[in-house]
């Protein structure tokens, strides 16, 4: 490895207040995650799942999108933005991870039980251009909303028989979080 440039491990390590410990976590810990602040090198913007998903798909059609995580359910996606992102963005139902936040991350190159990596850090510090996650965002929420319509009003192949559950992503859908339902913990930490 070059002495200028860093890998995965240690650019995500040198968030954290004790970059060794946060190493020994991922080395150590039952689950392979450790801890971070957010703030410092990145803040995280948290979508809904199914809303995130079809976001990162958008978003890597224009461009190499950059460190993206989901919890394991991908009940939620997060997108590592610029620092000072969180305190800027406005959004219905976009979690903002800021300063005086924490996030769960497992090691860039492993998958731990709590969170995984849709897109890993690759250790030059990039990140997602608030801009253009923007842009994905709406064209993704278009996509999404015209699946949903295109569901509703498709005729059913047996008229007489009724369906079995709910389509997966209806609006009762757990994966669609209403604005509000998920908020950090006193301490600041998020659900994941």
């Amino acid at each position: 490895m070059s002495g200028e440039r860093r890998t995965a491990m240690e650019w995500l390590a040198s968030a954290a207040p004790r970059p060794a410990v946060c190493r020994w976590e991922w080395e150590r810990h039952p689950q392979g995650v450790a801890l971070l602040p957010a703030g410092r090198l990145w803040d995280v913007l948290i979508l809904p799942g199914g809303l995130g998903v079809a976001t990162l798909e958008v978003l890597a059609q224009v461009a190499a999108p950059g460190p993206v995580l989901a919890d394991r359910g991908h009940r939620r996606v997060g997108f590592f933005v610029p620092p000072g992102t969180a305190g800027r963005w406005l959004g219905t139902g976009v979690r903002a991870a800021g300063r005086g936040s924490w996030i769960v991350v497992p090691r860039p190159d492993r998958s731990g039980p709590a969170a995984r990596w849709l897109v890993p850090p690759d250790g030059t510090g990039a990140l997602n251009d608030p801009a253009l996650l923007e842009l994905a965002m709406h064209e993704a929420a278009a996509i999404v909303a015209g699946a949903r319509r295109a569901r509703a009003i498709a005729p059913d192949s047996e008229p007489d028989s009724e369906p079995d559950s709910e389509p997966a992503d209806s609006v009762a859908d757990p994966d669609v979080a209403p604005a509000g339902s998920v908020e950090p913990a006193a301490d600041g930490r998020w659900p994941w």
